[in-house]
């Protein structure tokens, strides 16, 4: 295989990647839902301080990464 085609291939895939993400920032507030203030993640506030974890929106990246990988390899075959 040709390295400077390989390269070619895995930098339009990190800009593709830069250009999904940079729209879900662009209009994220327009969603439905909103990635970090899903149901299930985890809040706490006190008087003075407030913890928050976002769970559920780690799992949802680390599916949608994950799917996104898997896609990735299967074409690569």
């Amino acid at each position: 295989m040709d390295p400077l085609r390989e390269m070619g291939k895995l930098l339009f895939v990190l800009g593709g990647t830069l250009i999904v993400v940079g729209l879900l920032l662009l209009f994220g507030s327009r969603l439905p839902f909103r990635l970090g203030r899903l149901p299930g993640d985890i809040v706490y506030q006190g008087r003075n301080t407030t913890f928050y974890f976002p769970l559920v929106t780690c799992i949802v990246i680390s599916v949608f990464v994950s799917l996104v990988l898997w896609v990735i390899g299967q074409v690569r075959k």
